[in-house]
């Protein structure tokens, strides 16, 4: 059976093809009784709106990429579960990629892969430097593209995210009001940077020093931000600890869930009550966290914000195509620290 066509619904309908084109675009002059018999006609049709030649007649492909660092760290893959969903509100497909925060992956992606088949580039850097973004703008074929996360200089691209030095300084003085003072950031970097683990070190230290503490050693760096890697550096931490004498902390700020719940396996592992012996927060407010024992005190994003800002951007970055471009903006979503039994007694 053939696929009904524009021209099937108006004859059913009894209509004009521009009448069942203005029910199908949503245009506000169209009656209310027009507007139901149209939309009956399409749904006793089956009839579903050519996307893909919309797009094409606008000079666009209606794909647009999300790159992300990786897939299966949840955080990511929460994230994007709602740009899929969000862009495809606006008649979007999004194809995802991941980097492995390898930066010549990160380039490419500026590059729409050496393809023409997006529209434009949702991007959670890593590993680009301010050089590479200076050019971003006059770059012969780059794409629209939108930055998430990172923190980056301003003026280069579209970029949403959270205040990460606020929301670490937030994480860091619940920690402080409940008379925690030797408190160990987990993953944290003080070397200078535009990464968001450098930026939350900042709030940590920022809080601190508010607090009349300071502690050059405070900072326990990992590899890279997974459960294991919690886990293996709180243990060699403890080991130190226990060699040298000295007490351990007596709270974690993890920069992200998954070091917390690593924290947390080898914390019970070692016989410390959480949080009694130590109290553990993280960042990100994935689901394992809601789940585990105890439940993980966290930093939430607002991630439905994120991706929702994130494509209203980059839909209008690619609709200004060919126009003079407008200033790249700078969002900052919310978020809302979350407080379960790793802090909370």
């Amino acid at each position: 059976m053939a696929r009904p066509r524009i021209k099937d619904v108006a004859a059913r309908a009894g209509v004009s093809e521009k009448t069942v084109s203005n029910v199908i675009n949503d245009y506000a002059h169209v009656s209310d009784r027009t507007r139901r018999v149209v939309r009956e006609a399409i749904e006793e049709l089956g009839y579903r709106v050519n996307l893909a030649g919309r797009h094409l007649r606008r000079g666009h492909t209606g794909i647009i990429a999300l790159v992300v660092p990786e897939l299966d760290i949840p955080y990511f893959a929460e994230l994007a579960n709602r740009i899929i969903a969000e862009a495809e509100r606006t008649g979007l497909t999004v194809l995802v990629h991941r980097t492995r925060a390898d930066r010549e992956h990160e380039l490419a992606a500026l590059d729409g892969f050496g393809s023409d088949f997006a529209d434009g580039v949702i991007l959670s850097p890593l590993a680009l430097t301010a050089e590479d973004l200076a050019g971003l703008s006059g770059r012969r074929g780059s794409l629209p593209t939108v930055l998430l996360g990172e923190r980056v200089e301003p003026g280069y691209a579209d970029h949403v995210a959270i205040d990460n030095v606020r929301a670490a300084r937030e994480a860091t003085e619940h920690l402080l009001g409940l008379g925690r003072r030797r408190v160990l950031v987990v993953g944290g970097r003080d070397r200078p940077g535009p990464g968001t683990a450098e930026a939350r070190t900042l709030g940590y230290r920022e809080a601190l020093a508010a607090a009349g503490i300071a502690d050059a050693e405070a900072v326990l760096p990992v590899l890279e931000f997974r459960i294991p890697d919690g886990a293996a550096a709180v243990g060699a931490l403890l080991d130190a600890a226990d060699r040298d004498g000295t007490a351990p902390p007596d709270a974690l700020l993890c920069l992200n869930d998954q070091l917390a719940l690593g924290a947390l396996r080898t914390l019970h592992e070692r016989g410390l009550r959480v949080p009694e012996d130590v109290a553990v927060m993280g960042f990100d407010d994935v689901e394992g966290g809601r789940f585990s024992v105890p439940t993980l005190t966290t930093v939430s994003p607002d991630k439905q914000a994120l991706a929702a800002v994130a494509v209203e951007l980059l839909t209008a970055r690619i609709a200004e195509s060919g126009a003079p471009a407008t200033p790249p903006q700078e969002r900052v979503v919310p978020h809302r620290l979350v407080i379960r039994e790793s802090t909370a007694r």
